[in-house]
């Protein structure tokens, strides 16, 4: 059985000030997935002992940025996704495990003002085969902030958000996409129809403390380890960023 915690930090140092390490020690989880470390190397030293420590930095300096701590080294790691145009950014880790692949994604940002779609899109498609490329060796698991949320049941405020970035037409049909080409969305697999379960919150108008928020952190698997589905939950009791930690279990 392997537990799996992916968190978008928004920022490793101002999150270790607020109880990063608190809620790591008390997940304990087999893999530690994170999003937006917002770090470059030699910025910040970790003791995390039984935990191997996997960084990829963005170029530039206080942006984006991936990282896995994982207790079972991987029989190989890799750094992007193999495309120039997308690895300059530090938005993916892959982590090759013996019936698995485990990889940490932060998907581009759309922007306020929806100029990145035409990027976001690329993105999208390249990413996309990606993910299928490795899944012809062996199933996949991916995970992180995906920016979008795919229903109308994973924001409190669809109507009114419905062409801003996260929950527009292009980036949902992405997720569609996703979908039909064979993986599920965890969350709700086990949950379809619940409500009020999100992983973001605006720091601005109270929005956590009224809960609303988005889901737009995901983990994604292979439909063929559907079986292997043991649990999957949002950590929305946690603080230490906009986003909170969510969480899967897989018997693997």
């Amino acid at each position: 059985m392997k537990k799996y915690i992916s968190w978008n930090v928004n920022g490793l140092r101002a999150c270790m000030e607020k109880g990063f390490m608190d809620f790591f020690h008390e997940a304990d989880a087999d893999a530690f997935c994170l999003q937006e470390t917002k770090l470059q190397e030699g910025q910040i030293s970790l003791d995390l002992p039984g935990y191997k420590q996997y960084w990829n930095y963005a170029e530039k300096k206080g942006y984006s940025g991936t990282a896995v701590f994982a207790k079972e080294e991987p029989l190989s790691v890799s750094y992007g996704i193999g495309i120039e145009e997308h690895d300059h950014e530090g938005r993916v880790i892959t982590l090759e495990y013996l019936d698995h692949y485990l990889i940490t994604v932060y998907v581009p940002n759309s922007k306020d003002d929806l100029s990145r779609i035409p990027y976001r899109m690329t993105w999208e498609d390249d990413f996309l085969k990606y993910v299928k490329k490795l899944e012809e060796k062996k199933p996949v698991v991916y995970c992180g902030d995906l920016n979008v949320a795919h229903k109308e049941i994973d924001l409190k405020n669809p109507s009114s958000n419905h062409h801003n970035a996260g929950f527009t037409d292009e980036e949902r049909s992405k997720f569609d996409q996703v979908l039909a080409n064979g993986f599920t969305d965890t969350f709700r697999f086990f949950y379809p129809d619940k409500k009020d379960c999100y992983s973001w919150w605006s720091y601005r108008f109270k929005a956590r403390e009224r809960n609303a928020g988005w889901r737009i952190d995901y983990f994604m698997t292979s439909k063929s380890l559907d079986d292997k589905l043991r649990g999957a939950s949002i950590h929305s009791e946690v603080f230490g960023s906009d986003h909170c930690p969510v969480e899967l279990v897989l018997d693997v």
